[in-house]
């Protein structure tokens, strides 16, 4: 049987993982808002179970995932997330065959699944792959990976707008949800483990003694938050990051196809239109991943934080473009802007905070700052979409792009070192 690198394991789980979701999210909105014909309120609250979940189990998950091995906590996510994905897949059908459970609560359920198996997986991974092939090499590997996972977005681009376009919007999700079994059956046999030292265990076990390793283990990482005064700046910068964009991801797509339109000189389909989106995304994505590897020096704070200050404001820049644009050629133009930038400043954040957290403690403090981010989403998402709902989906825009202001007064103490 043919061993495999870490860092090989960790590209592939890139590249399967983008492939799965670019093939459920590419062409979401048909299914969503097209088929069942959800309003944006609906839309945000979609995202609210997802991001309730994802706060109420992130903290509990990091824990096992440094208590118990980074390995177990990631395979049981992937086929947490498989499950959960194949069930929203289903909602419709659930839905038409059970009327006194309506295809949006099914949905909902799924969002449950979605989010436990998320917060297996948060924070684990990457300490698995850092542990394992060492922080010199960890930012180069994250680099490699999200263009790995690029190339695995164009592919699943692909599948996401035939299976829609031709078989059906609900397809998409079940593809999806399948690929993440697979994958969790691959780790389970290729996956290694050697640089976790798991926690020294007191004599007796049972399951107090498991809870009781895990508390220590959570205050640990929130110690290391708060003895470090950058790590509660990026916590600041988390929470407002994910009320912000959880109203821009939930209705760009409902803002094209309601607000906006798609130009009728071409009868493409709506899948056809958001697989063409979606393709210029991941290549102008490319380009840009290549010249961030090259000409970003990942090591220096101080060009970090500079850089993510400029993102920040292009990011706000962006969506306010959306949000007013006149016609489908000027919303193109805001959406590939948007999605550039966070191409950029995913491996930056990720970097940077894997390597300023102690090991013992790493996917711990990553799994809080993702629940920082799902507290952010939690109270930021209903209330945009309600404005979109009251008033108009341009609206719904505008609230988000505000809720990225706070962000750049924190870069900016950060960036002068204050």
């Amino acid at each position: 049987m043919k061993d495999f690198h870490a860092s090989q394991v960790y590209m592939l789980m890139s590249f399967m993982t983008s492939l799965a979701n670019a093939t459920m999210f590419t062409t979401y909105a048909i299914y969503q808002v097209i088929e069942l014909g959800l309003n944006p309120l609906q839309l945000l609250l979609v995202g609210m179970v997802l991001e309730v979940t994802v706060l109420l189990f992130e903290g509990i998950t990091g824990v096992v995932a440094d208590t118990y091995g980074r390995k177990r906590s990631v395979i049981t996510g992937m086929f947490v997330l498989g499950f959960g994905f194949v069930l929203e897949g289903s909602a419709l059908w659930l839905g038409q065959a059970s009327p006194m459970i309506s295809a949006f609560m099914w949905l909902l359920l799924s969002q449950v699944f979605f989010g436990v198996g998320a917060t297996f997986i948060s924070g684990a991974d990457s300490a698995w792959m850092v542990d394992e092939v060492g922080e010199d090499s960890a930012g180069r590997i994250f680099m490699r990976a999200r263009r790995a996972g690029l190339f695995g977005s164009l592919i699943g681009i692909v599948l996401s707008v035939g299976i829609s376009a031709f078989w059906g919007a609900n397809l998409p999700y079940i593809i999806g949800g399948i690929l993440y079994l697979a994958l969790g059956l691959f780790l389970l046999v290729y996956m290694k483990e050697t640089a976790f030292v798991k926690p020294d265990r007191k004599e007796g076990g049972g399951l107090s003694s498991h809870w009781k390793e895990m508390k220590a283990t959570w205050l640990s990482g929130a110690q290391v938050i708060r003895s470090y005064p950058a790590l509660i700046m990026f916590l600041i910068v988390t929470l407002f990051s994910g009320a912000a964009s959880e109203g821009y991801d939930r209705l760009w797509q409902a803002h094209l196809i309601h607000e906006i339109g798609f130009p009728a000189s071409y009868s493409f389909p709506t899948a056809v239109w958001l697989g063409i989106i979606a393709v210029l995304s991941t290549l102008l994505s490319l380009l840009v991943m290549w010249i961030v590897e090259r000409r970003i020096d990942m090591s220096n704070q101080k060009v970090v934080f500079r850089t993510m200050f400029l993102l920040t404001a292009a990011r706000i820049v962006a969506i306010v473009a959306l949000a007013f644009s006149p016609g489908f050629e000027w919303a193109l133009m805001s959406v590939l802007f948007f999605e550039l930038i966070r191409t950029m400043m995913g491996p930056m954040y990720e970097t940077w905070l894997n390597l300023n957290i102690e090991s013992k403690s790493r996917a711990t403090v990553l799994s809080m700052m993702s629940q920082t981010d799902a507290l952010g989403q939690t109270g930021g998402g209903p209330f945009i979409g309600w404005i979109g709902t009251r008033f108009t989906v341009r609206a719904s825009l505008v609230a988000s792009a505000l809720l990225f202001a706070p962000i750049l007064l924190v870069y900016r103490r950060m960036k002068d070192g204050r």
